[in-house]
């Protein structure tokens, strides 16, 4: 099974850090999984007013209200084939918000050929279904971001409720830890929610079994 990132990257995976290509190569042959532990310096939110939709967010396991520095943090991927037959990659992050509280955002991506896209399908029921463009930098840096967004059943997102989001992951080789920048943006209200760390990973081998608590609780197939 071909890692979801390499069939959509195609000869420009090849581009990739070698530690990013490992990392995002993650197909159930070499590698089940990759665990990152890290921390996040900086986790934040734009004003008042995202707060009620940041709450809501928590109850699918998509986005939170809190914010900090220095957040511990854990993101899991691990691939699998799901129901449908797709090959799949867990996107589960954790962060330790407070002493006593974690928040989840969780994801799950499939590339679709037909298409030629990744859909990035978000919390824990795959709710909403996220286009994704995916590029690499200069620095041999991933580059992700949002496009189309479409709820469960077909209906696309208004535009008030769109939040676009990039994402930029790269290697440092002083620090010898990978660097991740995520930030959501809504087109007429702006900056909504983001977080900048860094993490080290290690390495589930292949056949190893897929945690339960990754998976989606329900699978989207469009």
């Amino acid at each position: 099974m071909t890692s979801v990132f390499e069939q959509a990257l195609g000869d420009d995976f090849d581009r990739l850090h070698p530690r990013l290509q490992r990392r995002f190569g993650v197909d159930g042959t070499r590698d089940q999984g990759c665990i990152g532990t890290g921390t996040m310096d900086k986790v934040w939110r734009g004003g008042a007013f995202t707060a009620p939709f940041l709450h809501l967010g928590t109850l699918r396991h998509v986005l939170f209200p809190e914010t900090g520095t220095d957040i511990p943090f854990t993101i899991e991927n691990y691939a699998y084939g799901d129901t449908y037959g797709r090959p799949t990659l867990t996107f589960v992050r954790t962060f330790q918000v407070r002493p006593h509280r974690r928040r989840r955002f969780d994801a799950t991506m499939v590339y679709h050929p037909d298409r030629d896209v990744i859909v990035d399908y978000l919390g824990t029921t795959q709710h909403l279904a996220v286009d994704l463009d995916v590029s690499t930098d200069e620095r041999g840096g991933l580059r992700i971001r949002s496009g189309s967004q479409v709820f469960r059943g077909g209906v696309r997102c208004p535009g008030l409720l769109l939040g676009d989001a990039e994402v930029r992951e790269w290697w440092d080789e002083r620090a010898g830890r990978f660097n991740i920048q995520v930030t959501v943006r809504n087109r007429r209200f702006g900056p909504l929610f983001g977080y900048h760390g860094s993490f080290t990973a290690t390495y589930v081998g292949a056949g190893a079994p897929v945690p339960a608590a990754v998976r989606p609780l329900r699978e989207n197939p469009a």
